[in-house]
C-alpha cells in the first residue's frame, strides 16, 4: 500500500475519527452484552469479540470507517450450537467461519452481491429487526411491573434525549439513568451480573478445547457455513451503505478476507463470530468518522472501559438492555417498505415478504436470502421471457414466409418461441431472421433445432439469417439441426 494511501486511510481525519470512535465504543457496550445474552454465552464473549473484531478489521478490512463487532444476526445463529454443545464448539465454529470467509474473499464471491435485489435486502433487514425483537420476549414475560416501567422509561429516554443533547448517545444515557434508579431504589430486577461473569482482565490466546476429529467438523460445519454467509451478506450490505454515505468506494473482496481474519482472531481470544454492524457504522459516519482510526478507537476504548469499569457494568439492569434492543429493532426496520406494498410491483413485494417469512420461521437469515434471491431470479426470468415477439410475412407467391424474431430466447421463452411457427403451412421456403434477438442457453439452441427440423420434416427449406457472434458460437457448439442424421433422429421421436 502506498504511503499516501496509508496516510489518507489513517490520519486524514484524526480528531473526527477519535471522537466518533469513542461515541461508537460507548454505544457498543450494551449491544455486545445483549448479543452475548441472545447467543446464550457470558457477556465477556461478546465484549472480547467486539474489541478484537473492531481492532483487526481496522487494519485488514476493505472499507475504512465501517464498524464490525458482535452482532444480533450472528448471535441468533449460535443459540442452538451453544445450547447443545457449549462455548468451546462455538469458538471452533468461529475459527472455521473465518477460514470460509477468507476463502470466499480469494475466490471473489463478494461479486455475487450484485444478484441480491433491493427487495431481498429490505426483507433481510426487516426480518433481522423482528428476530431481535422476539429475542427480548423472555425478559418481558412473567416479570414484575417494575420491569415494564423501566423498559418504557428507557425507551422514553432513548427517543427524547436527542432533543436535549445529540453529542452523547441516548442508549448510553438510558443505561446510566436506569442503572442509577435501580441502585438507588434497590429494585429487585435482573441485572447483567446475573447473566454471567464479566471480564476482569485482557483476553488471552487460547485454542478451543474440542476433539480434532470428523465428528467435531460435522457439528460445527453447518453453523460455520451459515455464519460465514450471513456475516458476509451483512458486511457487504453495510459496506454498500457506507459507500453511499461517504461517496467513496470499497474493496468488497478485501473486506471479506478482513472479516475472516478478524473472526479467526476473535475465536482464538475467546470471542464469538461477528460482522459489520449497519447501525454502528451509520453512527460512526454521522459522528464524523471516516478513516480506519475511528474503527480502531472504538475497539480499544471498548476494552478499556469493560476491563476497568466492570463492577459498574455488572449492575446494569436487563430492562435497560431490552430497551436498547427494542430501539435497535425499531430503528433498522424499514417502515417505508410497508407503505410501498401498495405502490411497488407485486413481484418485489412478494420477494420482500417471502424473505421475511422464511427468516422468521426458520431463524436462519441465509435461508431467507436464498429464497428471496431465487424468487427474484424467477420473476426476472418470467418478465424477460415475455419480451419476445415473432412476426411473420408471406411472399406474394405464397410459397415462402419470413419470420422475424425480436427479443431474448432462453429457457423461460423457449416454449413461446416454438409456438410462434406454423409447421403445417404448405410452403417451400422459410427464412428465420434472428438479427434482432439473442440465444442465451442450450434450451434456446434446442428450441431452434426443433423449429428447423420440424420444417424440414414437412419438406420446407429453412434459412437462418442474422445470428450474432455469441449466438453463432453457441449454436455451432450445441446445435444439431445442420447435422446429417438430425432429421432422422427427429422422425424417430
Amino acid at each position: 500500500m502506498k504511503l499516501t494511501t496509508i496516510r489518507h486511510a489513517w490520519f486524514s481525519n484524526i480528531r473526527g475519527d477519535i471522537l466518533a470512535g469513542i461515541v461508537v465504543a460507548l454505544a457498543l457496550i450494551p449491544e455486545a452484552i445483549a448479543f452475548s445474552i441472545i447467543a446464550g454465552v457470558d457477556p465477556k464473549v461478546g465484549l472480547y469479540a467486539s474489541f478484537c473484531i473492531a481492532v483487526v478489521i481496522a487494519f485488514a478490512g476493505g472499507r475504512p470507517g465501517m464498524i464490525s463487532a458482535a452482532t444480533g444476526a450472528m448471535a441468533l445463529l449460535m443459540v442452538t450450537l451453544v445450547k447443545e454443545h457449549g462455548l468451546q464448539y462455538l469458538l471452533a465454529a468461529t475459527l472455521l467461519t473465518g477460514v470460509l470467509q477468507i476463502l470466499a474473499g480469494f475466490v471473489k464471491l463478494a461479486s455475487l452481491m450484485r444478484f441480491v435485489s433491493r427487495s431481498v435486502v429490505t426483507g433481510f433487514v426487516n426480518a433481522l429487526a423482528i428476530l431481535i425483537l422476539l429475542a427480548q420476549l423472555p425478559e418481558l414475560t412473567n416479570m414484575p411491573w417494575t420491569v415494564y416501567a423501566m423498559v418504557a422509561g428507557g425507551l422514553a429516554i432513548i427517543y427524547l434525549f436527542p432533543y436535549v443533547n445529540r453529542t452523547i448517545p441516548s442508549p448510553l444515557v438510558c443505561i446510566v439513568v436506569l442503572t442509577a434508579l435501580a441502585t438507588v431504589f434497590g429494585l429487585n430486577i435482573r441485572t447483567v451480573g446475573d447473566m454471567g461473569q464479566l471480564p476482569d482482565s485482557l483476553p488471552i490466546f487460547l485454542f478451543p478445547d474440542v476433539p480434532l476429529n470428523v465428528e467435531t467438523l460435522r457439528i460445527i460445519f453447518p453453523y460455520a457455513v451459515t455464519l460465514a454467509i450471513v456475516g458476509l451478506l451483512e458486511s457487504m450490505m453495510t459496506a454498500t451503505i457506507v459507500d453511499e454515505l461517504t461517496d467513496t468506494s470499497s474493496d468488497k473482496n478485501k473486506e471479506s478476507i478482513g472479516q475472516g481474519v478478524a473472526n479467526i482472531a476473535s475465536g482464538f481470544l475467546g470471542g464469538m463470530a461477528g460482522c459489520a454492524m449497519i447501525g454502528q457504522s451509520v453512527i460512526n459516519v454521522k459522528s464524523g468518522g471516516r478513516g480506519r482510526l475511528s474503527t480502531l478507537t472504538s475497539g480499544v476504548v471498548l476494552l478499556i472501559m469493560v476491563v476497568f469499569l466492570s463492577p459498574w457494568v455488572k449492575i446494569i439492569p436487563m430492562a435497560a438492555l431490552v430497551a436498547v434492543m427494542i430501539m435497535v429493532s425499531i430503528g433498522i426496520f424499514s417502515w417505508e417498505s410497508l407503505r410501498n406494498l401498495r405502490t411497488h410491483p407485486k413481484s418485489s413485494s412478494v420477494v420482500m415478504l417471502a424473505t421475511v417469512f422464511v427468516v422468521v420461521a426458520t431463524h436462519d437469515l441465509a435461508k431467507g436470502v436464498f429464497v428471496g434471491v431465487l424468487l427474484s431470479a424467477l420473476f426476472f426470468a418470467t418478465k424477460v421471457g415475455r419480451l419476445l415477439a415473432i412476426n411473420s410475412t408471406s411472399a406474394n407467391d405464397g410459397r415462402s414466409r419470413r419470420y422475424t424474431v425480436i427479443g431474448q430466447v432462453f429457457f423461460a421463452s423457449a416454449d413461446q418461441f416454438n409456438a410462434a411457427f406454423d409447421f403445417r403451412e404448405a410452403i417451400e421456403h422459410v427464412e428465420i431472421d434472428v438479427s434482432q434477438s439473442h440465444f442465451w442457453d442450450i434450451t434456446a439452441v434446442s428450441a431452434l433445432d426443433k423449429v428447423v427440423l420440424k420444417f424440414k420434416r414437412e419438406g420446407t427449406r429453412v434459412d437462418i439469417l442474422g445470428l450474432n457472434e455469441a449466438s453463432t458460437t453457441l449454436v455451432d457448439r450445441f446445435g444439431v439441426h445442420d447435422k446429417p442424421d438430425a432429421l432422422e433422429q427427429l422422425m424417430k421421436h
